[in-house]
């Protein structure tokens, strides 16, 4: 049985992430989908909010999980017993960033494999980040995340506008 790890922050998560959990599910035996959490980093959505909106939108494929984990995702794949990290590809440039993860995380643990998944064309222009500014200047998000997530960013956007102009005042 081969287990596979496709980690991320997804915040949030979008068609494009769903896209490649999809594929991957049909070439493994088990998928980890593993929220990663830096406590440095600003994030729109808690850890817990995009485990439960990520447990939604897989909850249809029987051979997913979702999981949270704090760390390198070399040591959650270890311990995990994955054989396999699988990271999508957009573009170029994030092959060029991807390429040089993969050799630190082959470095760190040689038994474990990275595998790229270049995104279907559709998909190729969808980053969590756009769709956050996209959405907080009022654009339309529905064709680049799955229903759920597009009412939890509007939800969220809209509590943080009122949070913010209520400092105003």
């Amino acid at each position: 049985m081969v287990k596979a790890v496709f980690a991320g922050s997804f915040d949030p998560p979008t068609n494009g992430h769903l896209d490649i959990i999809k594929r991957a599910s049909q070439l493994f035996d088990s998928i980890d989908v593993v929220i990663s959490y830096n406590p440095q980093k600003k994030y729109l959505f808690s850890e817990n909010e995009r485990y439960e909106m990520m447990q939604e939108i897989v909850k249809n494929y029987k051979n997913v999980s979702v999981h949270i984990w704090q760390g390198l995702i070399v040591k959650y794949a270890e311990k995990a017993d994955a054989k396999v990290l699988i990271r999508g590809i957009r573009s170029t440039n994030d092959f060029v960033y991807e390429f040089e993860l993969a050799h630190m995380n082959q470095n760190l643990n040689p038994k474990i494999e990275t595998l790229f998944l270049p995104t279907k064309e559709k998909y190729k222009i969808i980053k969590s980040s756009s769709i956050k500014e996209l959405a907080m200047f009022g654009g339309d998000i529905s064709n680049m995340v799955p229903e759920i997530v597009e009412r939890a960013v509007k939800e969220k956007l809209s509590d943080n506008q009122l949070k913010n102009s209520e400092i105003m005042l």
